[in-house]
């Protein structure tokens, strides 16, 4: 399995920096674009699709609960309808329904 560097260093030169916007606004440089892709918001994920993506997973709910770091309590909760994922976890449950093999790497 290929092991992801998760640590960036992006080395950093304040005169080279000072020539690019001198240069730029001389109008002798360019600028690079970058476009960066936001995925949409997630849509709530009922319970009983929780429950689903949990039994895909192949975990008890103790399990499914320490698999995404929340407490137990929680997690059953989500399964019961009584409370629903939001932020982070909804997008890792989105995951999970999706690509459960991606999961398998962290």
């Amino acid at each position: 399995m290929k092991k992801i560097k998760r640590e960036v260093e992006f080395p950093f030169d304040e005169k080279d920096l000072l020539n690019v916007v001198q240069n730029f606004a001389a109008g002798a440089g360019s600028v690079k674009k970058y476009t960066v892709k936001i995925p949409p918001p997630v849509k709530p994920i009922p319970a009983k699709e929780i429950r689903a993506i949990r039994a895909k997973l192949g975990f008890t709910q103790p399990q499914f609960a320490s698999f995404l770091n929340v407490p137990k309590i929680t997690a059953v909760s989500w399964e019961n309808g009584s409370r629903k994922p939001s932020g982070a976890a909804l997008r890792l449950l989105a995951v999970a329904r999706r690509h459960p093999e991606a999961l398998e790497a962290v």
